[in-house]
């Protein structure tokens, strides 16, 4: 059956758009973590409680898992170069509203404005998959996947250095790198293939929107609010409902927001699976390890560093992630991406399982982070790679959208159960956890990464893969 959707024009210049798309990545990277450790001193700062502060997380969150679907689907519908600029312009000015507000309801409001830069993973996927060479698309999907765990990697000890040295405002000040790269996206990424009819499935959207934010709202406050509150259970009732009612709907459409028959594909269904646990233990990383070691040494395990240092114990993993992202392509073409994926997830197990045993010294977890780096660099770009192959060029925003969503919620869950386990055995006559918590949270990372490696067992290999995909959708053109 031959392709009926438009091709992109080819990229004249691959290198210079996938730099555009990297300095795009790099920005929503930044801003998902720099936050996180500059909590105290913005609570300071803007004379809020740190239950109010809680809400430039929770806000960010639930904005980007909204904004990250539709976002997608805009950019298949209206094309991709556009939307990402569009994306980019919002984001900086979230930027700006945060840097200049003055009191913690303004700066969440900024926050909520920048989370709809949570579509530009989607979109840059999209941009590659259309407009690179064939033998080219595996290697950028690669490189721009590694930069969503390399922010974190950067984000935790840049944020450190910002607050110490300089002012809290920066935080968000750095997000103005957003600007060069929309201009750059609109001036060099060519015109990517809309769809001929042009019209939004508004109520799938607001369906779909309204279930995710009801589920993260509930994850990222359960321990605030406590797991078997009326509150938390009613959000977690609420939004599986609401995504039911959402499955009805979308069955019903002419012009769904996405094909259900895409998410059931089991190429799809499983990457999903994974990207979840994926993110459970990413996310999980990126609380446990700063505050272990940030801990004092009075508690007997800690090493007292600063919110600086503590950051830097995550940049090994950064340092990997950037080496093994762009051979990832090259892997997955010759064994294979559900492999690469497999193994992926194997690394993130006993990255943790590491300091589940051991972790007396930093250079344990300078150790634990490059096996870490590397499974997350792995599994990032094998998902990429696995849903781009998987479904139809009109469908590759929305498809890689829900794939970011999916492993947005494995991180809110990643977190919150992190949080959960610290806080419940906690050293008498002090507010610190045990060494057992942590323990204990390390196993519970590595059962998560375990889980991800059968995850992608379930993904069918590339010969049945590739022959289910003939049969559903016509074959994928590229650039």
């Amino acid at each position: 059956m031959a392709d009926a959707t438009p091709t992109a024009a080819p990229a004249r210049q691959p290198r210079r758009i996938l730099a555009v798309l990297l300095l795009a990545g790099v920005s929503f990277a930044l801003s998902q973590t720099m936050v996180i450790p500059a909590l105290p001193a913005l609570s300071k700062s803007l004379g809020a409680s740190a239950s109010s502060s809680s809400w430039l997380l929770t806000g960010y969150l639930l904005s980007a898992s909204v904004a990250t679907p539709i976002v997608g689907k805009l950019g298949d519908l209206y094309g991709k170069g556009r939307t990402l600029t569009i994306v980019l312009l919002l984001f900086s000015v979230g930027a700006v509203i945060c840097a200049l507000g003055t009191s913690i309801g303004v700066v969440i409001a900024g926050r909520v404005v920048q989370g709809v830069a949570g579509g530009v993973f989607p979109l840059a996927f999209g941009i590659i998959r259309d407009t690179f060479p064939r033998e080219k698309v595996a290697s950028g999907l690669g490189l721009l996947s590694a930069i969503f765990g390399i922010g974190g990697g950067i984000g935790l000890p840049l944020a450190g250095v910002l607050v110490e040295r300089l002012d809290v405002s920066w935080i968000f000040w750095t997000g103005l790198i957003a600007l060069p790269a929309a201009l750059a996206a609109h001036r060099l990424v060519p015109a990517s293939p809309t769809a001929h009819r042009v019209r939004v499935d508004w109520l799938g959207a607001a369906l779909l929107s309204a279930g995710l934010a009801a589920i993260l709202l509930g994850v990222s406050k359960a321990n605030e609010w406590g797991w078997g509150s009326a509150t938390t259970v009613g959000l977690f009732v609420a939004g599986l409902a609401i995504l039911g009612l959402w499955v009805r709907v979308e069955a019903t459409r002419d012009d769904p927001l996405i094909d259900l028959r895409v998410l059931r594909r089991r190429t799809v269904a499983a990457t999903n699976l994974t990207g979840v646990l994926v993110g459970f233990a990413m996310f999980a990383s990126f609380l446990l390890i700063p505050q272990f070691a940030q801990a004092p040494e009075s508690t007997g395990y800690g090493f007292g560093l600063s919110v600086t240092h503590a950051g830097l114990l995550i940049a090994p993993a950064a340092f990997v992630q950037l080496l093994v992202g762009p051979v990832v392509g090259a892997l997955g073409t010759r064994f294979g991406f559900r492999a690469i994926l497999a193994l992926g997830g194997a690394l993130v197990a006993l990255s943790f399982a590491v300091l589940a045993v051991q972790h007396s010294h930093p250079l344990d977890f300078v150790i634990s982070g490059a096996l870490l780096g590397g499974g997350i660099s792995l599994a990032l770009a094998s998902m990429a790679n696995l849903i781009v192959d998987a479904v139809h060029q009109s469908e590759v925003g929305i498809a890689t959208g829900i794939n970011t969503v999916m492993r947005t919620v494995g991180g809110a869950f990643g977190a919150a159960v992190a949080t959960a386990i610290l806080t419940t055995t906690t050293i008498p006559g002090s507010a610190l956890p045990t060494e057992g918590a942590y323990e204990a949270a390390f196993l519970v990372s590595t059962a998560g990464g375990l889980l991800a490696f059968g995850a992608a067992l379930l993904i069918p290999t590339r010969r049945s893969a590739a022959a289910a995909t003939a049969e559903a959708v016509p074959a994928p053109a590229r650039g």
